[in-house]
């Protein structure tokens, strides 16, 4: 799997994951539960996954929906 966003923002990250649910893309969201190491501080970054043949598919989706600046370089 390919990184495709890396934030603490839970909303960015609740957006993204209706994006790609509702355009058919699956995807996994790493980290999620650091919260408890954390202690709900938000301090460490959610992950979201998307598989490498669906990655370009994903960030023209990203790209179209105004946030482009939140994928991943590399």
């Amino acid at each position: 799997m390919i990184e495709l966003v890396r934030t603490n923002d839970p909303v960015v990250i609740s957006f993204i994951e209706a994006l790609l649910r509702d355009a058919g893309i699956e995807f996994f969201v790493a980290d999620q539960n650091m919260s408890v190491v954390e202690g709900s501080l938000g301090v460490l970054p959610r992950r979201v996954l998307v598989s490498s043949d669906t990655v370009d598919r994903a960030k023209r989706l990203l790209a179209d929906a105004g946030i482009a600046g939140e994928i991943r370089n590399g």
